[in-house]
């Protein structure tokens, strides 16, 4: 199914939080999935970090296929033309990288989806956005800070940003990203936490995600 790369856009802006997660056990992956949509998330993405990225991907969308046809999915970790032209071809809604990709750009053009590159350096997102990025992925998030956020924003006005690494659940941490000038934050092991997957406590998954979404929409009324 081709989606809109403006209705992509505008999720992961809209939503404010994107989950990313890998796991080796493919049902593992479709009971997080589950969870996540559970609780009213409606993007994710699945970081391409392990030996069954391919199999478990194909899970997961025919999960979404046959009961949560709104859920958009991305791909992270992809580094190379070649993982972008299959993880497209897989049915990828988007695709995310830690770093930026002339290849990787290309082939998203291509296949006209969206792709969020890390960057780090304000020269890195300057390459990203003369190469028709219009979402900035600033990673890793721990060692850039919000302060280094509030410095670049004004360079880049017409950019939307979203932070991974370094992003906790709770309140001060997350409310110090949307006060910097990001649009959305990526949560990865802070949100589905090592004890949840080890316990398979899928139900405190939906629990945290909404509690994070709430933080993030109670953030966003202030109007940073």
């Amino acid at each position: 199914m081709m989606r809109d790369k403006k209705v992509i856009y505008n999720r992961i802006k809209s939503e404010g939080l994107l989950p990313l997660f890998y796991h080796d056990d493919t049902e593992v992956c479709i009971a997080v999935t589950n969870a996540l949509f559970k609780a009213d998330i409606s993007i994710i993405e699945f970081t391409n970090r392990g030996k069954n990225a391919i199999k478990n991907l194909q899970a997961i969308i025919k999960e979404r296929d046959s009961s949560m046809p709104e859920l958009l999915i991305g791909v992270g970790t992809v580094i190379n033309a070649d993982e972008a032209r299959l993880f497209i071809e897989l049915g990828a809604d988007f695709l995310v990288s830690p770093f930026f990709d002339e290849t990787v750009n290309t082939a998203a053009v291509k296949a006209k989806i969206p792709y969020l590159p890390g960057c780090m350096t304000p020269r890195e997102i300057y390459l990203a956005v003369a190469a028709g990025c219009t979402t900035i992925k600033l990673f890793p998030g721990n060692v850039l800070g919000p302060g280094f956020v509030e410095a670049i924003r004004p360079l880049f006005n017409d950019i939307d940003f979203i932070v991974t690494g370094g992003v906790e659940t709770n309140q001060e941490n997350i409310t110090s990203w949307f006060k910097s000038g990001v649009s959305a934050v990526g949560l990865g092991s802070k949100l589905i936490t090592k004890n949840i997957l080890t316990n398979k406590d899928y139900n405190s998954l939906t629990e945290r995600a909404i509690s994070v979404k709430t933080v993030i929409n109670q953030i966003r009324d202030i109007n940073y």
